[in-house]
């Protein structure tokens, strides 16, 4: 599908061979703090949902792509649609890439990608995020894709005996 190959990325659905990949991102507790996960995933939970990816977005309300680098074919992240609304035209959006391979573009190019592709192939209306005040790398990137400020959560996320705000952002096709 060309609308999700970029110059340097492409997004593409899940594969079998994406377990190991999985496996590391989802049990990295680095993301937790964002994936709102509290506890490790098992290789056999993430094969189920793997085996189940091919499910429709209307079905399942989420789309996972991984984000792929194009020269080294390597998986290098992920970006998700959830709480996809066909009625409201809207989804939440969230994005991650590898530590190794950040500061390169490839969170803007996926970015690109999939706001093309949910505004001409799901017929979208709106997406939005919701990013912790502090992580000023994604705050920048949404908004380098006119995403909008909407609001502030105060105290919404709690991690390590600490409250953090979450800003919510949002873009109107």
């Amino acid at each position: 599908m060309q609308s999700l190959k970029n110059k340097n990325i492409t997004l593409r659905a899940l594969e079998a061979e994406d377990l190991n990949f999985l496996f590391s991102i989802e049990n990295n507790e680095n993301f937790w703090e964002v994936s709102h996960t509290q506890t490790p995933f098992s290789k056999y939970v993430l094969k189920l949902y793997l085996e189940n990816s091919h499910l429709d977005i209307y079905e399942t309300k989420q789309l996972r792509l991984v984000i792929v680098e194009n020269i080294s074919e390597k998986a290098i992240g992920l970006i998700d649609l959830f709480d996809f609304n066909p009625q409201h035209k809207r989804a939440g959006i969230g994005i991650l890439i590898e530590q190794n391979h950040r500061k390169k573009g490839y969170a803007s190019e996926a970015l690109a990608s999939l706001i093309q592709y949910t505004f001409t192939h799901l017929d979208l209306h709106q997406l939005y995020c919701n990013i912790l005040v502090d992580n000023i790398e994604s705050i920048g990137l949404f908004k380098k894709h006119n995403f909008s400020k909407i609001g502030v959560k105060k105290d919404w996320i709690y991690n390590n005996k600490t409250f953090k705000d979450e800003v919510l952002f949002q873009l109107i096709k």
